[in-house]
């Protein structure tokens, strides 16, 4: 009985992270910013 119930709660938690993450993910689309994520591709050092 108690695995039972320890799953149904991991179940319960499992769903609401899930659809706090789907949540959050629409509201960020919604501003319109993204991080930037871009690397350069050219190097620069200013050591010399």
């Amino acid at each position: 009985m108690r695995k039972r119930l320890l799953r149904s709660v991991l179940a319960a938690a499992l769903s609401a992270v899930a659809a706090f993450g789907a949540l959050s993910g629409y509201s960020d689309a919604k501003t319109g910013t993204q991080a930037d994520s871009h690397w350069p591709s050219i190097v620069v050092d200013s050591g010399r």
